[in-house]
């Protein structure tokens, strides 16, 4: 419905029906009249907009969007061209109807000339991920698949100095996007699905793909596949992949061929003869089975990760199977679970490192209006279940996903249609996760074992990173109970990173790289109380007058914890860098960026430029790949651990060549230090100089003050001309403001610059 905003007797409707289509109303819908039969999809559309300021321009929102100019009669499906379609959403600026939005299942667009022409608002994490895969590359890589978005795959983490944008990610597969597996031994090799079963291989390498669905022989019943058919390869031999269909079915060389393992794994009931709303839908039947192309199908796969024998299968219509012989012989055990009503969709079946008959199961039954929370535990291959959701209340709403820590098999998460949850005795009691995490569905979790990284899938906000969940990992009772408990930090790279872009504006998506260097992660049962901030009268009176309110508040509020000692020691022992840690109570987290302390402070200069975003500043050198040990302390607690530091995998280096790179970075961090001690000298005494020839020149002619010898005079300004001459070599004098040319008159770069240019 849609009612015209200049005069509200007008109404539009559109009605599915056989006689159904577009209609208007002039009297508030007392009498209508049927203007056309223009209703697209209207069980995934039906959506209608009328111009707020011309009530025969009329839009209806389909695969296409449908532009009207005489009130319904008649429509167009070409003025909105160069976008995505499947519109479900409109606006019309009601001061300017030449100003439009539309919401489709491509994102969000605008149009300032009524809808000629559209930008893509592309800058919102908006993306409603089905499935992720992750491999094992450093950084290593996500792929998933999204709504109506094809499959994409793109890097964790970009080795350049912005993060991550768009353009870092790849379609790899079209359609709809569902289920992505990467081979864990030669990665380049990528499975992604696409609605009703069109599975594809791709080379990454090259981007040579092939469709590899499994098809049913000349006269045989044709194959069912589900709207999100699973795939996955076989931890056991990284050539054999599993597919779900009404059969599960597995390939020894990559899709190459199939074999069908067992029978039809699903109840194999006809769909037809079921009623809908207490009805046995018919020819008549509207929409029917729009968006469900088949069923029953298998919705969830998972082969043990201790034997290739015992495998999993979970179906739509409520089947829950096991294997223990490799598909040969199966078993149902869904009417062992308790508590869940007959037929209930499986949403997840995950078989656990725990034991040969260990998963996990997650059921979904909010298709018949049943919204529980339903997930088990079983060790005896499906024989007997426990129910493991103490704690996560109706209110999160379905399980979508279950995963087990892969070393800590106590940690596990789940995620929701309303959010990410955590529970560290194995199922016992959760707790939702939060942080700076949205509310929103998690439709699939991965953990990065090498990083210890924890990627999760949503509907409706993209992928989001939990970089190094160690803390999570190691948390227990004797952590909480601690006062301080430094976690072993992941090994740290030396990234060299490049600069991609200049200055582009705002019309664009950047997420964040991870911190940089070495992750330092640690619980503090307590904070650690702020220091007492050492200021005189003179500059509390100034910080009250000059400091805006704001930043008063958050200086305060920054000020109400104090911080942590850090240190840095090589395999000496001795200490090479020194920074603070935030020091409020629970986890924290800061980062050392693997360098040694700066050899000097920053000029004023280079402070500015910092502040406007050119250059670092004075840095100490990279430290060369090896162990090195981090200690933290607050007041007399100390907690040590190692961190490994390696190189760049991007960079092949000889020994020697290693060898004397650094000794030259050696001698030039002394060196660094030595002139930054010279030039804070030198301007000393230019400074002293300065103010006190300045003085004696105000102090000349005065009765009372006293003379200075003419002998006096002439040493301290041949002293200044001395002191000026060598400053020099030391301090660039400041350009005007503004200007962005070369001096006037060429000198080389100060001493200090020369060596920290080539220090870095």
């Amino acid at each position: 419905l849609d009612v015209y905003r200049k005069d509200p007797n007008i109404v539009y409707a559109e009605i599915q029906h056989e006689k159904g289509g577009t209609f208007r109303s002039q009297d508030k819908g007392e009498t209508w009249k049927r203007m056309g039969e223009t209703d697209p999809r209207p069980s995934y559309y039906s959506q209608i907009r009328v111009d707020p300021n011309n009530d025969l321009r009329i839009w209806e929102l389909g695969a296409q969007m449908y532009y009207s100019e005489d009130g319904g009669k008649t429509f167009a499906t070409q003025r909105v061209r160069g976008i995505h379609g499947d519109f479900h959403a409109m606006w019309i600026d009601p001061a300017n109807s030449n100003h439009m939005m539309t919401g489709s299942d491509g994102g969000i667009h605008w149009s300032d000339d009524a809808g000629k022409n559209w930008n893509f608002l592309n800058v919102i994490a908006i993306g409603q991920f089905y499935e992720v895969a992750l491999d094992n590359e450093k950084p290593y890589h996500i792929c998933g698949g999204l709504q109506d978005n094809g499959s994409w795959c793109g890097p964790s983490q970009t080795l350049t100095r912005e993060g991550i944008v768009n353009e870092d990610w790849q379609v790899i597969h079209g359609g709809d996007g569902f289920y992505a597996a990467i081979d864990n031994v030669e990665p380049w090799i990528v499975y992604t699905e696409s609605q009703d079963g069109h599975l594809a291989r791709r080379d990454m390498r090259t981007g040579q793909q092939r469709s590899i669905m499994p098809e049913a022989k000349a006269g045989e019943p044709h194959y069912r596949f589900q709207w999100n058919s699973p795939v996955a390869v076989s931890s056991h031999n990284h050539t054999t992949i599993y597919y779900g269909g009404n059969y599960l079915f597995e390939s020894t060389d990559r899709g190459d061929s199939w074999t069908r393992l067992g029978g039809d794994l699903t109840t194999g009931v006809d769909r037809s003869r079921l009623p809908i709303l207490g009805k046995v839908p018919d020819k008549n039947t509207l929409s029917r089975n729009d968006g469900v192309e088949e069923y029953p199908t298998i919705t969830t796969m998972s082969e043990s990760p201790l034997s290739s024998n015992v495998l999993w299968v979970g179906t739509d219509d409520g089947n829950l199977q096991v294997t223990r012989d490799g598909g040969k012989t199966w078993k149902n055990v869904a009417s062992k679970v308790p508590g869940v009503p007959k037929g209930t969709y499986v949403s997840r079946v995950v078989a656990s490192k725990t034991g040969e008959g260990a998963a996990f199961a997650t059921f979904d039954g909010h298709r018949s209006d049943d919204y529980a929370v339903y997930l088990f535990a079983t060790t005896d291959y499906g024989e007997t279940w426990k129910s493991t959701c103490n704690g996560i209340p109706n209110s999160a709403g379905t399980v979508h996903v279950i995963r087990e820590h892969p070393r800590n098999t106590n940690l596990l998460f789940a995620g929701t249609e309303f959010g990410l949850w955590v529970s560290w005795d194995r199922g016992g009691n959760w707790t939702a996760l939060k942080n700076n995490f949205p509310t929103v569905p998690v439709d699939d979790i991965e953990i990065q074992a090498r990083d210890n990284d924890l990627v999760l899938g949503t509907h409706g906000r993209s992928i989001w990173i939990l970089d190094d969940m160690t803390p999570l990992e190691k948390m227990d009772g004797s952590v909480a109970n601690s006062s301080l408990t430094f976690f072993p930090p992941r090994t740290a790279t030396t990234w060299f990173l490049r600069q991609r872009r200049w200055s582009a504006g705002q019309q664009m998506f950047t997420a964040k790289n991870p911190p940089y260097g070495a992750l330092l992660s640690y619980y503090l049962k307590e904070g650690v109380p702020p220091e007492t901030p050492k200021r005189n009268s003179e500059d509390r009176t100034e910080a009250a007058e000059q400091r805006p309110r704001r930043e008063a508040r958050a200086e305060a509020a920054e000020k109400r914890e104090g911080k942590v000692k850090i240190a840095v020691l090589d395999k000496d022992g001795k200490v090479i860098r020194e920074l603070d840690g935030p020091g409020a109570a629970g986890v924290n987290r800061t980062n050392w960026d693997l360098r040694a302390n700066p050899p000097a402070e920053p000029t004023p200069e280079q402070q500015e430029a910092i502040a406007a975003g050119f250059g670092f500043g004075p840095r100490g050198p990279l430290v060369e790949p090896g162990e090195y040990t981090i200690r933290i302390k607050t007041g007399d607690k100390e907690a040590t651990q190692k961190v490994t530091v390696e190189e760049d995998n991007r960079i092949a280096i000889s020994a020697s060549d290693r060898a004397a790179r650094h000794e030259a970075i050696e001698k030039l961090y002394t060196m660094a230090k030595s002139t930054d001690k010279d030039r804070t000298t030198i301007e000393g005494i230019q400074t002293a100089l300065t103010s006190a020839r300045d003085q004696w020149k105000r102090d000349a002619g005065k009765p009372n003050a006293p003379k200075i010898p003419e002998d006096i005079v002439k040493a301290a300004d041949e002293l200044q001309k001395k002191a000026d001459g060598l400053a020099e070599k030391y301090v660039r004098p400041r350009p005007a403001l503004g200007n962005a040319g070369p001096p006037l008159e060429w000198k080389p770069e100060p001493l200090p610059n020369q060596v920290q240019n080539l220090l870095n």
